[in-house]
């Protein structure tokens, strides 16, 4: 899956949701995936939080096979900045 459909999966989740501040899933060289203003894309952009993953770690944690907190302690993904809104988008994806 392309970081432009997982964008447009998480857009369509955000639909009815409030999400306080913004994030990034920073893919590396596959690109970025910027949540912010309750919509989500993949132009790059300063945010409060970023959570460093892989295109396929990213799949696996949207699709709900991998859990944020083993994800953290398996290394598969490193947050940087704000924890509360971390913490904020698992309420959201659930």
């Amino acid at each position: 899956m392309t970081l432009s459909e997982m964008a447009d999966r998480v857009r369509d989740a955000l639909i009815g949701k409030s999400f306080d501040g913004s994030l990034k899933f920073d893919c590396g060289e596959d690109g970025v995936i910027v949540l912010a203003d309750n919509s989500a894309s993949t132009n790059d952009r300063d945010t409060d939080c970023t959570i460093r993953i892989s295109r396929e770690n990213l799949g696996k944690l949207l699709s709900g096979k991998l859990n944020p907190m083993t994800g953290v302690m398996m290394g598969k993904l490193k947050v940087s900045g704000d924890m509360g809104v971390a913490l904020g988008l698992g309420k959201l994806l659930a």
